[in-house]
């Protein structure tokens, strides 16, 4: 364990048999009074339909605008894989990821946006955020287009 009490970054660490295992750990904001925006893009975000088991692909965004703490890059990595055997519906990922996040670290807002690959021909985008963002904080366009099919 680190000085900071992390028990991942800086070792090998293995991926969680499941998401409810997986350690999401936070550090201190360096910069807690002001306010920013930072962003977590997973663009091989996978999981497995709880019904067929076959898996499924999609991109997530995260965005947190951080208060007293921040993620911890490596365990939100490790945790985020930890879906790769875990049967679950797209909301059911997507918001469950964003739920634990909000857990940990608290922030002062955040949201995510779930961009699943199509399905049986049917895209599903997952959106989820904790409230109205603060007033003034920076909200770039997440930056993944709606879905128009192999162009």
């Amino acid at each position: 364990m680190s000085k900071d009490g992390l028990t991942q970054l800086g070792g090998s660490a293995a991926i969680p048999e499941s998401p409810e295992k997986a350690v999401l750990e936070r550090v201190a904001n360096p910069h807690p009074d002001a306010l920013y925006l930072a962003r977590f893009t997973a663009p091989e975000f996978t999981s497995i339909c709880p019904v067929t088991g076959q898996p499924d692909f999609g991109t997530l965004v995260i965005d947190t605008a951080p208060k007293d703490w921040v993620l911890e890059s490596k365990s939100l990595k490790l945790f985020l894989s930890s879906f790769r055997n875990h049967g679950a519906f797209h909301e059911d990922c997507t918001v469950f990821v964003a739920k634990r996040i909000v857990e940990t670290i608290a922030p002062r807002w955040l949201r995510i946006g779930g961009y699943w690959n199509p399905r049986g021909g049917i895209p599903i985008d997952v959106f989820w955020q904790t409230g109205a963002a603060p007033e003034g904080l920076w909200l770039p366009d997440q930056g993944v287009g709606a879905y128009r099919g192999r162009a």
